[in-house]
């Protein structure tokens, strides 16, 4: 896993995947004590940054092996990406669900064309189900995060901030990403090893294997699974791949609550007109309410995603009318 894959990925992604903005607010400069970028990958195809890796790891198969189709497992942002992506190679796609996530993302995944297989994801083991109907039906498995073309996908990503930065005169920040089992933010981290900008990954609380692995030196599994409204960033434990990058790359871990993730989803809307699903919410929500806990001059955030549910998204916009 290096630079060159990450560039490799750009190349095939041109025409594919969209050229996310780097926004900014005052207001929400004001409330940070600093200015802030969001990197709005709520607005990518699909809703999430998650089709920068789909795209990646379809579009470098060969296309014999991509014609017998293909298999993901996801709570529903890597599960609609892969979905889009097979669909847009003219393939077949299997993505295995947990049965508790937003029904919105299971109904985008099928419509997208995929087959979905749901799981219970408490007492079931999703690469086990994943894995078996691989071997059973012929078809390449695409992981979530621990994949060497998804983590280059992803760190695409990483190659728009450092350009993005550079345009607006940013000359140093703190990235802070949005972080389940660290795809995402290994890529970012990658993209950006040789600039001036530093990543750090944010989780929420009860589930912040990432930020306890690199505090130890070890990878950390969480006791549980569900529990988080963040369902997009709830990972067992860092990715075998993803973490050593983590490791050498990355400043430490910061934790936000399920509540702080709502209201930074309100602020996002009433500031940037932004729709952000919880999990895709968290780096803004360090930014607002864990301010102490970040160095730096100026921060750019990845607002991950946008997929979420009608219900979750008046959740939090009901926190704008509590002082």
């Amino acid at each position: 896993m290096n630079f060159e894959m990450i560039r490799a990925a750009s190349v095939r992604a041109e025409g594919h995947v969209r050229r996310t903005p780097l926004l900014s607010s005052p207001f929400l400069n004001e409330l940070a004590g600093r200015p802030i970028y969001i990197k709005a990958e709520c607005l990518q195809h699909t809703g999430s940054f998650k089709f920068r890796g789909g795209w990646s790891a379809l579009s470098a198969l060969e296309p014999e092996i991509r014609a017998r189709g293909v298999i993901a497992f996801s709570s529903g942002n890597h599960a609609q990406a892969v979905a889009h992506a097979a669909a847009l190679h003219g393939t077949s796609s299997v993505i295995v669900m947990p049965a508790d996530a937003p029904t919105v993302k299971i109904n985008n995944t099928r419509a997208l064309g995929a087959e979905v297989v749901l799981y219970d994801r408490g007492t079931e083991d999703r690469e086990a189900i994943g894995s078996a109907l691989a071997k059973e039906r012929g078809l390449t498995l695409i992981r979530p995060y621990d994949e060497p073309q998804v983590i280059a996908g992803q760190g695409t990503c990483g190659l728009e901030i450092a350009e993005q930065a550079d345009e607006l005169g940013i000359e140093k920040a703190t990235v802070l990403t949005c972080c389940g089992g660290g795809g995402l933010t290994s890529g970012i981290a990658l993209a950006l090893e040789k600039s001036p900008h530093h990543v750090r990954p944010v989780e929420p609380y009860g589930f912040d294997d990432v930020a306890r692995s690199l505090a130890t030196g070890s990878i950390s599994r969480n006791n549980r699974q569900t529990g988080s409204i963040c369902d997009a960033i709830i990972s067992p434990q860092p990715g075998d791949m993803t973490f050593p990058i983590m490791q050498r790359l990355c400043g430490p871990g910061l934790v936000v609550s399920d509540d702080e993730a709502l209201r930074a989803m309100a602020h996002a809307f009433e500031r940037l007109r932004l729709v952000i699903e919880p999990g895709g919410a968290v780096t803004l929500a360090a930014a607002l309410f864990h301010a102490d806990q970040i160095e730096g001059d100026a921060l750019i955030l990845t607002a991950s995603g946008g997929n979420v549910d009608a219900s979750m998204f008046a959740r939090a916009l009901q926190t704008l009318e509590t002082p």
